[in-house]
């Protein structure tokens, strides 16, 4: 008796999947590889404009931060060419990761997700602007003057642009949620009761995500990072309200 395991249907059902998602996965690397070469390009111009908190620390210093072995200096240098690539790439990969997890959509689902596209890249880019100048001062601030008596802060390329890149590349990637959900909610996956519902989960998850994103364990940088994430759920879960409108208006048959 053939069991459903041994169905040459099954097999090419999951291969064809596999086949997928090799496919989506390929091209959104080379969607990062793309980006890398362009952030190699611009990464100096940048590394200097990232410079400019730590040379506000210390204006009569030279402004250059200080490297530990051979090779710290290259490392931070593609660092920061990579944090880039991913930025760039955010589009194109979003898009693939989406289009791997809901495939089958009909051809209003899809034009919902293409048109979502430019508004994901507009919030990340709001999200790392939100980072640079409203969450990074009183992080970097607090770290400065935490316990002057005791510590002297002389900080490493590579501990301070581990902090910088993930704070800001990480706090872009997390203002996207609400429309990824908004989207979401249009296809009639996710429903704002469910999310009120979970809204305990939601907490212990924006804390695990805050100690995440900042490299570091106090308290303080972890409640600036938290806070907004909190605040994005809360946003995400009237979108979704938006969304299920327009989802059952769009499904509703015409008088």
């Amino acid at each position: 008796m053939q069991t459903p395991q041994d169905s040459p249907e099954l097999r090419m059902s999951l291969l064809e999947h596999l086949d997928e998602l090799r496919v989506r996965f390929t091209k959104a690397f080379i969607a990062l590889i793309i980006g890398t070469v362009i952030g190699v390009i611009i990464a100096g111009s940048v590394f200097e404009f990232l410079l400019v908190p730590y040379c506000a620390i210390d204006p009569t210093d030279d402004c250059r931060l200080q490297t530990l072995g051979p090779t710290e200096g290259v490392v931070s240098y593609f660092r920061v060419s990579l944090t880039l690539g991913a930025m760039i790439a955010i589009p194109v990969i979003t898009y693939q990761l989406i289009m791997f997890i809901v495939p089958g959509l009909t051809k209003r689902e899809r034009r919902f997700i293409l048109l979502s596209l430019p508004a994901i890249t507009l919030l990340f880019i709001v999200g790392v602007a939100f980072a640079w100048y409203l969450l990074m001062p009183p992080a970097l601030g607090f770290l400065q003057e935490f316990q002057p008596t005791l510590f002297k802060p002389q900080w490493t390329a590579d501990l301070y642009l581990s902090f910088i890149t993930a704070l800001v590349f990480w706090m872009g990637v997390a203002f996207e949620t609400p429309l990824v959900f908004f989207v979401m909610s249009l296809l009639g996956f996710v429903r704002a009761k469910t999310l009120v519902k979970n809204w305990r989960v939601a907490i212990v998850g924006a804390s695990v995500a805050a100690a995440f994103i900042t490299p570091t364990v106090d308290p303080v940088n972890m409640f600036l990072v938290m806070a907004p994430l909190l605040a994005l759920y809360v946003i995400s879960i009237f979108l979704v309200a938006i969304g299920q409108r327009i989802n059952l208006a769009g499904q509703a048959p015409p008088q």
